[in-house]
């Protein structure tokens, strides 16, 4: 069997909303910033949607498929470098402006689906703080932002096709490269095979009910560390 990494297309985007929706139906992360019991699948599907189309347009969004399928086995999500000094442009602006037309008309449409708002803000403020602190390289990370194999799919080699996609460009480049994983066992070790290494723990507490997330970041040309 051989397996494909490609650009992530509008033909792919239904198979790799399902690809992340699987892989995360039961994550740490997910689990506590949703209120299961008002989740929407049709509103998370519909975000997925919205994230996939601006990552072909402004990111590196790749899906693993077999040669001569189109079933979607893998989707990863990276986001460019950008220098610390680097101005936004029009571009920028505009796919922001975008961006937040798009999840607005969607939150109109389907309500917030079970997102619970300040937990979401309580995340964005400690990964703020956790990049703030970590990202002390001027010329920005490669930061992977998903990484998912169906589990049917697990064990084949593909994460590792997936991964080489962009850290080999980045070896190349002399880059960093960054990922904020929300668990520890076995995230941790499964990167560690790919030269990342921890950095710091987020905490992300919303009146004692907490959960953690682990920062890692990969030099160029990493190798993992030895046992």
């Amino acid at each position: 069997m051989t397996v494909r990494v490609s650009l992530l297309t509008e033909a792919d985007v239904p198979g790799a909303v399902s690809a992340i929706q699987q892989a995360f139906a039961d994550d740490p992360y997910n689990n506590w910033v949703f209120d299961k019991s008002t989740f929407n699948t049709q509103r998370n599907s519909a975000s997925l949607g919205i994230r996939c189309r601006w990552g072909m347009r402004n990111g590196m969004f790749h899906v693993a498929k077999k040669e001569g399928s189109d079933e979607v086995l893998g989707v990863a999500c990276w986001l460019r470098p950008q220098r610390a000094d680097q101005q936004s442009t029009w571009y920028d602006w505009i796919e922001d402006w975008r961006l937040w037309f798009n999840q607005v008309g969607m939150n109109l449409y389907y309500g917030r689906g079970g997102l619970n708002v300040k937990r979401y803000y309580i995340w964005k403020e400690a990964q703020a703080k956790a990049q703030s602190s970590l990202w002390t390289d001027p010329r920005g990370y490669y930061f992977l932002n998903i990484m998912v194999v169906l589990p049917k799919a697990q064990n084949m080699g593909i994460g590792r096709l997936m991964m080489k996609a962009v850290t080999d460009q980045a070896d190349a480049e002399g880059m960093k490269c960054y990922l904020e994983s929300s668990r520890d066992v076995p995230n941790m070790q499964i990167y560690g095979r790919f030269g990342f290494k921890f950095a710091k723990e987020l905490e992300c507490d919303d009146d004692g009910t907490a959960i953690k997330l682990y920062a890692m970041i990969r030099e160029p040309d990493g190798v993992p560390p030895m046992n």
